[in-house]
């Protein structure tokens, strides 16, 4: 017997659940004299494959499916002679150098490529191939749509599960339609006291959680984390570092987004987030994993909840405008070192005056380029640490 996502899937478009936002835009596609080109970009079980099979049979011409890490260009070449659709999924896997061989089968017309893929097109496909192809992406199934899938998967397999089961097997198939009927057939096998909501959620196998880290969700998952602990939410931040951690992400790069948020968004109005952030890298790389998610915790609460200021990130910024408008400016003769005696006789170091020589280790004197006089690239935030720090160098200024 087939497994159930085979058996049951659609056989035309009415009977598809789920991407309404594209399905208007296929039919209108099918009515046209030529099929395009296509690239279904979106997570597994979203239904990539079903709609480009949908379509080449639409079309009633002849059509082959492969998929992309189990053929090389060599069988591709006779697979598709005499075909004129060619469906192949995980494009992506496909090297940069062996997407090229699908240039000229599009430039002339000799083919209709339906390609898939998860990843991210604008990183994972050439930009030549890329302009050949009109990409349609597709989104993870809703709670009420996979409902529909599961009631055909259940009249297939002639299985009569509780409401509450059937929603506990929604939640966890995370949106993937192939998970969820995958569920279905394994909640089958089990005797019926244990197809209940509260037992079936103990007999499930454990679910490894999809976390592709060179997908979006990557970068979506980093974004979310980084954005909640600058917006000083550590419940929403620990559960995007728990959705990062459970699926698998490198705790490596997580401790680098911690160190890079410390300084740029907590910054001087907690001086302490910074080694703290370095320290929890330094703690996860002795403990390892699965306990570094303690350290890793512990940082990502401490600087949501810690007072925020971007104003060194900032400066470095707006001093990096000037240089690139500008270009590097001589460096006052006084401030460089006459390493050399033809140097000293240059000027170099001449009237320098030493801070540690005077009162309060401090001393008026001119540290810009010519030209810059009164150029500020540096904007206190009157937020936590950051106030005091700055004041010194205000005291000092009005003292001296």
């Amino acid at each position: 017997m087939p497994p159930l996502a085979h058996a049951i899937r659609p056989a035309s478009f009415e009977e598809f659940t789920g991407q309404s936002h594209v399905i208007a835009r296929l039919e209108g596609m099918l009515s046209a004299p030529r099929l395009p080109s296509i690239l279904f970009f979106g997570p597994p079980g979203c239904g990539k494959s079903t709609l480009a099979l949908l379509l080449a049979k639409a079309k009633g011409l002849p059509y082959v499916r492969v998929s992309a890490p189990e053929a090389g260009l060599a069988a591709l070449r006779g697979l598709i002679a005499g075909k004129e659709i060619l469906i192949l999924d995980e494009l992506h896997r496909f090297s940069k150098a062996q997407q090229d061989f699908f240039l000229p089968l599009l430039e002339h017309g000799d083919i209709t490529l339906l390609a898939t893929t998860t990843e991210n097109p604008s990183f994972s496909v050439t930009k030549q191939l890329l302009s050949r192809l009109h990409v349609m992406r597709l989104r993870s199934l809703s709670h009420g749509e996979l409902a529909v899938v599961a009631r055909r998967g259940m009249e297939a397999l002639r299985l009569d599960l509780p409401q509450e089961s059937v929603d506990l097997l929604c939640f966890a198939s995370g949106g993937d339609a192939r998970t969820l009927l995958n569920l279905l057939e394994y909640a089958a096998q089990l005797p019926p006291e244990k197809r209940e909501a509260g037992t079936l959620k103990q007999n499930l196998p454990e679910q490894v959680l999809r976390g592709d880290r060179d997908a979006d969700q990557h970068y979506e998952l980093a974004s979310a984390f980084i954005k909640s602990i600058r917006g000083s939410d550590p419940d929403a931040a620990l559960y995007y570092l728990a959705c990062m951690l459970e699926s698998g992400e490198d705790p490596r790069f997580v401790t680098r987004r911690l160190i890079l948020s410390a300084s740029e968004d907590v910054g001087l109005a907690d001086p302490r987030a910074l080694p703290l952030a370095v320290a929890c890298q330094q703690a996860v790389e002795m403990v390892g994993m699965p306990e570094g998610f303690i350290p890793l915790a512990e940082t990502t609460v401490y600087l949501a909840l810690a007072p925020k200021s971007n104003s060194t990130y900032a400066a470095y910024l707006a001093a990096r405008k000037e240089v690139l408008a500008q270009g590097v400016r001589p460096v006052p003769l006084h401030l460089r070192n006459p390493s050399a005696k033809l140097q000293r006789q240059w000027g170099f170091g001449e009237g320098y005056k030493y801070p540690h020589a005077y009162p309060d280790a401090w001393v008026e004197q001119r540290y810009m380029p010519d030209g810059m006089d009164g150029v500020t690239f540096y904007q206190e935030k009157g937020i936590g640490e950051e106030p005091k720090l700055a004041a010194r160098i205000k005291a000092l200024r009005k003292k001296h």
